[in-house]
């Protein structure tokens, strides 16, 4: 039962962002359906009412106009036998009570009286008798009714002149479905008064039902609806898992293009830093052969040390030949202690200025600290990253009596060591010390340089660069000096120390 509850609620959730979509959906659908139905409704309710009370006026009218008229026949048929004995009586005034009681037998009339003028009183008459008595045998003095009617005297006050001013049924509506109905009673053409009923139709049941059926309409479309969209639910899902399937065939394909893509870049800057260690290893070479020509009792440790730190160097950069990324451990060690002041100092004595040709060019000056402690980096990745630095102020320099300065110094304060790199030339063109998005200076990415042959240029900042900040942890900065020339600053941080 867990494992059947946990499935479904997986399945649930693998779907969860199309269930989402179509339970908003489904609920502005149904909202939309509601409010429309409802103000349909209402609508359609008005509309009822207004035609319910137009007919039940129409209605009531017809049936108080009906009533007077019979009565108006009756009393001139009457008026016209002169000779009438006990039973012609008597069949008169039934014949009234049945006019005037008759239409209280419909449920929804309530009230039937004859409304008359007697001097400056108004009198109400509901029963036959009383209205042979007044009308035909001309008797002024009248029983009073047995129901009081009150209401309708009040309502006929008011509405008198009007009535006999148009001679037309007057109706006034009391609440919703309350209709007093006025007829004229004009016996022989003329006006003596007016017929009053209190009519209440009763139609409700006619627009209950026609909003019952508009309500069992509006589900049953409201179903429709809804299975509308589970259809849609169904083939949406459907091609959502063509889709994801589509997905995750192209996001494959695309990570496979990215591998293909990363591993030739590695490829390539394999290719370079071999190219450009390669022509160092190539000068390094011609050293040895020097050194090993002019090997003699009097020097044999001085090139012995010598040849030998250019062999470890050969040996590294054969070592970097066979890997793309060397393993973090043959950088970085504790068991590396390099001197970066004795490596300075080698790297000035014995390779820069061992060639012969423009020595006269440049020189340099060196200010050593040293207090500098050892770093735990191999000597050749330091090498690598303090060569090319050198060798792009020789080159870039540009004049006479070039004076390449390298200072070391450490602070205990900060716990940081700083080696500073700087010349007398020209500078760093101003659009190289801009920055990109990420931070870096141009100076320092790949391909950028000021040469005229920027094939196989660009390269040295950009490894050395790369070599200090992301394998070595170092922070490497080019800046131009406001009295010329131009200063590179390599901060190693304590826990490079």
């Amino acid at each position: 039962m867990k494992n059947h509850q946990a499935q479904l609620r997986k399945k649930v959730k693998q779907y969860h962002f199309e269930l989402n979509h179509l339970l908003v959906l489904l609920a502005i659908l149904i909202l939309s359906q509601l409010l429309v139905s409802l103000i349909h409704k209402i609508a359609l309710r008005n509309f009822l009412m207004k035609t319910q009370e137009w007919y039940q006026r129409d209605f009531a009218e017809r049936l108080a106009n009906l009533s007077t008229t019979s009565l108006e026949l009756l009393l001139e048929s009457s008026l016209l036998h002169q000779n009438r004995d006990a039973a012609d009586v008597e069949k008169i005034v039934q014949a009234f009570n049945i006019i005037l009681s008759q239409q209280l037998l419909q449920h929804h009339v309530q009230e039937v009286t004859i409304l008359l003028e007697r001097k400056d009183e108004i009198i109400a008459i509901d029963n036959g008798q009383v209205l042979y008595s007044y009308l035909i045998e001309n008797r002024q003095s009248i029983p009073p009714p047995d129901l009081p009617h009150s209401r309708a005297i009040e309502l006929y006050r008011k509405i008198k002149n009007e009535i006999i001013e148009s001679e037309q049924i007057y109706s006034i509506l009391e609440g919703r479905q309350t209709f007093h109905i006025f007829v004229p009673f004009v016996p022989k053409g003329e006006y003596v008064g007016a017929v009053y009923m209190r009519n209440t139709p009763a139609f409700g049941f006619i627009t209950s039902g026609i909003i019952s059926s508009y309500n069992e309409t509006s589900l049953i479309f409201t179903a429709f609806i809804l299975f509308g969209l589970l259809a849609m639910f169904y083939i949406s899902l459907h091609a959502v898992r063509k889709r994801d399937e589509a997905l995750q065939l192209l996001y494959q394909e695309r990570e496979l293009q990215l591998k293909e893509n990363i591993h030739f870049q590695k490829e390539m800057l394999f290719a370079k830093r071999i190219y450009h260690t390669h022509h160092k290893a190539e000068k390094v070479m011609g050293f040895i052969k020097e050194d090993l020509h002019a090997l003699s009792g009097n020097n044999i440790d001085e090139i012995k040390y010598r040849v030998t730190k250019y062999a470890n160097f050969i040996s590294r950069v054969i070592y970097d030949m066979k890997w793309f990324e060397p393993p973090i451990q043959a950088i970085r060690n504790p068991i590396f202690k390099t001197n970066l002041n004795e490596l300075i100092r080698f790297i000035v004595q014995n390779i820069f200025l061992r060639v012969t040709a423009g020595q006269a060019a440049y020189r340099f000056d060196l200010d050593l600290d040293e207090k500098l402690p050892p770093v735990p980096i191999n000597e050749f990745v330091v090498w690598e990253i303090l060569e090319p630095l050198i060798q792009n102020s020789i080159e870039h320099a540009g004049g006479e009596k070039i004076v390449i300065r390298i200072k070391s110094l450490y602070s205990p304060q900060l716990r940081q060591s700083i080696i500073a790199l700087s010349d007398n030339g020209q500078g760093i063109h101003p659009e190289l010390l801009e920055t990109n998005e990420a931070g870096i200076k141009r100076l320092f990415l790949e391909n950028t340089s000021t040469k005229a042959e920027s094939k196989n240029s660009g390269y040295g900042c950009y490894i050395a660069h790369e070599i200090a900040t992301q394998r070595c942890g170092w922070k490497l900065d080019a800046e131009n000096l406001s009295a010329g020339g131009c200063q590179f600053t390599l901060t190693i941080p304590q826990h490079a120390i």
